[in-house]
């Protein structure tokens, strides 16, 4: 009942697409990954900095994030009713454990000299992180799966269309190929954003650090913690709010890899409704209410409207979260809580098109069937050889021969015999073209995808 009473689809109807997510990116994982860096901060402030002792081993503050658990988050937000300051909740509650730990001489360093954004930056920076390899990984499996359609396919020629139209034949393992290697390029681009993190006090200038410890080379200092106890990439030159150049840039990424997901989706709808594929039927499942014969594309269809409501989120998100009113303003506090969504949008959409790729069969009857009824097709190759040798209007006569009807492979024999200019080899070869035959480059082209560093290896 609670996925059934869930708001968002993401946490009900999906949520077992988006499962891997929720430990990253629900109030839960905000609240523990603030945990995290805040007993970072004051492991740092003991052995890196050094600016007081602790009587016991600090060893012991490591329990308080390897022992966190659901009764801890129940505990910061209960504190949080009394504060209305989720990360004053945080603090309060480690305080609350170092008293427990017998570590009450350290409790007023915990939070020392840090703005809220201190902390909330450091862990969305953590988190995205981890959102980050996980969409690597999936991305990584999608590709893997069109990849595979590309290698079984890449000898099958297939009429294509441009305008919905008859167009020049080509493999229908060219077509998966074109969409893998645009999705690696986003991905390669995806695995170099480096995640971007501050920790430089209210306004980004190290005032209360620099006031009470003027003799610390602080700038040093906030490069150390961030590298070494966050292993993130420190940035020094913000307002109070990290500025949100990795996000933007990682969210226009995945805008775009969506874009091309959708794109995937819609031709894959497109060539199973001219049964090019035919689609895996499940026992038991219904495609239509009224139609017991349907099988519909649904999986494209979902993961098309998904990656839609992906786009939407993440355009926003990664302009909004670099605009603040001066050095701060929470508008974008509510919105940073939205990552997770538009994450899960693109998860649900990605695990969709993967789902959909494995009940597709190809049908290289209709394939067949295809190319030999439209010879038209052939029309292109003849124009450009009657070019090269001469022949008078060789654009207009297989316009006059060809455009908006059918024709027979007898038109077009007794066509080539009209020619003039072009020698008889020539000849010879535009009598034995076919569709099927001529497709130029399109499998050369797979095996150079796969033969090149355009694909990952293995």
């Amino acid at each position: 009942m609670e996925t059934v009473n869930a708001i968002g689809p993401m946490d009900g109807r999906y949520v077992r697409l988006t499962e891997e997510l929720a430990d990253i990116f629900s109030e839960s994982g905000l609240i523990r990954h603030r945990v995290q860096v805040e007993i970072q901060w004051l492991k740092f402030i003991l052995h890196d900095l050094k600016l007081t002792a602790v009587s016991q081993d600090p060893a012991a503050l490591d329990s308080i994030v390897d022992q966190f658990c659901s009764e801890d988050v129940n505990r910061i937000k209960a504190i949080e009713q009394t504060t209305n300051h989720d990360v004053k909740a945080v603090e309060y509650f480690i305080k609350e454990k170092l008293d427990a730990l017998g570590f009450s001489e350290i409790r007023e360093w915990v939070h020392f000299a840090c703005t809220s954004e201190d902390i909330n930056n450091t862990a969305y920076a953590l988190m995205m992180k981890k959102g980050q390899h996980l969409t690597v990984d999936l991305l990584s499996r999608c590709i893997q799966k069109i990849e595979h359609k590309a290698k079984a396919y890449q000898s099958i020629p297939m009429m294509s269309r441009t305008h919905g139209q008859p167009a020049t034949p080509t493999t229908m393992g060219k077509e998966f190929v074109n969409f893998a290697w645009r999705l690696n390029q986003e991905k390669t681009i995806l695995e170099q954003i480096r995640i971007q993190a501050k920790i430089n006090g209210a306004t980004g200038n190290y005032n209360a650090h620099y006031f009470v410890f003027p003799e610390v080379d602080w700038l040093a200092a906030s490069r150390r913690f961030i590298e070494s106890y966050l292993k993130l990439d420190p940035i020094l030159f913000t307002t109070q709010i990290n500025p949100n150049q990795y996000l933007s840039c990682l969210l226009h990424t995945l805008v775009r890899t969506a874009a091309v997901l959708m794109d995937f989706d819609r031709d894959m709808w497109g060539y199973i409704s001219i049964g090019y594929f035919r689609q895996q039927v499940a026992k038991g499942e219904t495609g239509s209410s009224t139609m017991p014969h349907k099988v519909n594309p649904i999986d494209f269809e979902n993961s098309e409207g998904n990656m839609g409501m992906a786009i939407a989120l993440m355009e926003h998100l990664a302009v909004k979260l670099q605009k603040s009113r001066f050095q701060r303003d929470l508008s974008d506090s509510t919105v940073l809580r939205s990552l997770g969504t538009a994450l899960a949008y693109f998860f649900i959409g990605v695990k969709n098109t993967v789902k959909g790729l494995s009940k597709l069969d190809l049908d290289e009857a209709a394939l067949q069937k295809e190319l030999a009824s439209n010879l038209e097709l052939l029309a292109e190759p003849f124009q450009t050889a009657m070019r090269v040798f001469g022949e008078d209007n060789p654009y207009e006569r297989l316009k006059d021969l060809t455009r908006g009807r059918k024709i027979t492979k007898k038109d077009l024999t007794a066509f080539v015999d009209t020619l003039e200019k072009v020698p008889d080899s020539v000849k010879d070869r535009m009598r034995n073209l076919t569709p099927e035959t001529y497709v130029g480059l399109a499998e050369k082209l797979v095996k150079t995808y796969f033969d090149s560093s355009a694909s990952p290896k293995g």
